[in-house]
């Protein structure tokens, strides 16, 4: 089995793979400062709180865009790990093409997500990962990302909104029952999670509007919100939660056959 790791800046993604199935999945706060010895001590928790053993990782991705905590958890997935670790980022040779003018600026996430709504649907699509800033990943049917657009995500405009009022409370992001709200955390509820949607499905018809084919694109959401706003946005046509833990699977099965091997087994100290 092989864990593989999506690291936002809010939250760190978890799966845990067996083959292609997805056996497990967590989320921990990419926040907070770790060394690599409490990320191994985290992990080891988490797999033996479902049952797992972690002596059964046979290796490990990451695919990151928060450069400081990839290091310590790539240090800690080596401890748990008798197989590669692989870091996914734009230079990564994985079998698809970035076609846009600055490719090495292109976070993880996206290129992963390419790599999944490439292999999975072969067609082209709008990918909407809706986490701490929803992305808008633009991909062909033959492999290539060719662009988007990056927004505040859901969570980043509730706390802008609080932060900068000084009456208004902080409320939890749940969908209210009326659009107009009678008390101010459902006014502040709609507000958020209405105009959220709107925004959404405003961007994904101007983007189809835009699209250099003739194909109209699939549009697939995924990220901590998609099921959230599974009935709240009319242009998603597919809601797969976990589409960049899939990608990322694919990506170490991609990769990890050219990987160097760094070791025989685990180092001394994870025995």
């Amino acid at each position: 089995m092989i864990l593989v790791f999506d690291v936002g800046n809010t939250e760190t993604t978890i799966g845990l793979f067996d083959g292609e199935t997805m056996r497990g999945h967590w989320r921990i706060i990419s926040g907070v400062e770790r060394t690599a010895d409490e990320f191994s001590v985290l992990l080891r928790g988490l797999l033996a709180l479902d049952g797992f053993e972690s002596d059964g990782i046979d290796g490990a991705a990451v695919g990151s865009v928060v450069p400081r905590v990839t290091e310590s958890l790539v240090a800690a997935c080596k401890t748990l790990s008798s197989g590669a670790v692989i870091v996914v980022d734009a230079r990564a040779p994985l079998p698809i093409r970035v076609d846009v003018d600055e490719p090495l600026t292109v976070g993880a996430d996206r290129l992963i997500n390419t790599l999944a709504a490439t292999r999975l649907f072969a067609r082209d699509a709008i990918v909407v990962d809706m986490g701490t800033a929803t992305t808008f990943d633009c991909i062909t049917g033959d492999g290539a990302f060719i662009g988007g657009v990056i927004a505040p995500g859901v969570q980043t405009s509730l706390e802008t909104l609080v932060r900068r009022t000084s009456k208004l409370p902080a409320t939890e992001l749940v969908v209210p029952p009326n659009v107009i709200g009678r008390r101010t955390e459902d006014c502040i509820r709609a507000g958020v999670m209405f105009g959220q949607a709107e925004a959404i499905d405003g961007i994904v018809r101007r983007i189809k509007k835009s699209w250099p084919g003739q194909q109209t694109p699939l549009v697939i959401a995924t990220g901590g919100f998609a099921e959230t706003f599974r009935t709240l946005c009319s242009e998603f046509d597919r809601v797969e939660p976990h589409l960049t833990l899939a990608g990322l699977q694919m990506a170490y099965a991609h990769l990890s056959r050219t990987a160097p091997k760094e070791r025989a087994g685990r180092s001394a100290k994870a025995r």
